[in-house]
């Protein structure tokens, strides 16, 4: 088993899903393999989650002989509570920022900040995503690849993505806590900073 069909199943199996039961759109980037982001429904909730990302280990783009095998993986997940209008372009979105180690040499990881300069769903307030550790268990694979590590995506505002940047992942994180912020709703305001 190839290791986006390990990433697809241990998807499958978390959300306890057939592929049949779940939307897929697919991504294709100039010079790369296509990059598939599974909808999957759940209870008053959708998940958005990227597969593909994950082939090539992600490295240093400016090694000369970059580790076809050795290396992190990773993939992204997106959880939005279910609402009308929310949705259209984030599968785009999504693409691109599992497509961005491979294009701009971007390493995914916890508390990293990504700004796409663009809204992330059609007239969504959030332009850039913070990333955290994702529910989806590490899939491992055969040594001595590295396991693929699945990465909470949390949509955030220009104000809300200079704030990480002057304090800090957990900061904003603290600011959401302390004022009640569901960040799972797609129609949520700012955090007031």
């Amino acid at each position: 088993m190839d290791v986006i069909e390990r990433v697809r199943s241990a998807v499958l199996g978390y959300f306890g899903v057939e592929a049949a039961a779940v939307d897929t759109a697919s991504m294709t980037f100039l010079g790369l393999e296509p990059i598939e982001i599974l909808r999957v429904p759940g209870d008053g909730v959708t998940h958005y989650a990227t597969v593909g990302g994950s082939r090539h280990p992600m490295g240093d783009p400016g090694d000369l002989h970059a580790d076809p095998v050795r290396g992190p993986r990773a993939e992204l997940m997106l959880t939005m509570r279910s609402a009308a209008g929310a949705g259209a372009g984030v599968a785009r979105s999504l693409g691109v920022l599992a497509a961005a180690p491979a294009v701009e040499g971007v390493v995914l990881q916890a508390d990293a900040l990504l700004d796409l300069g663009e809204p992330i769903w059609q007239d969504a307030p959030f332009t850039a995503v913070l990333l955290g550790a994702g529910a989806i268990p590490e899939i491992e694979l055969p040594d001595p690849a590295e396991p693929v590590r699945y990465f909470a995506v949390t949509p955030v505002t220009a104000t809300e993505a200079a704030w990480v940047r002057v304090r800090g992942a957990q900061a904003l994180r603290d600011a959401w806590a302390e004022a009640g912020i569901d960040v799972l709703d797609p129609d949520r305001g700012a955090a007031s900073l």
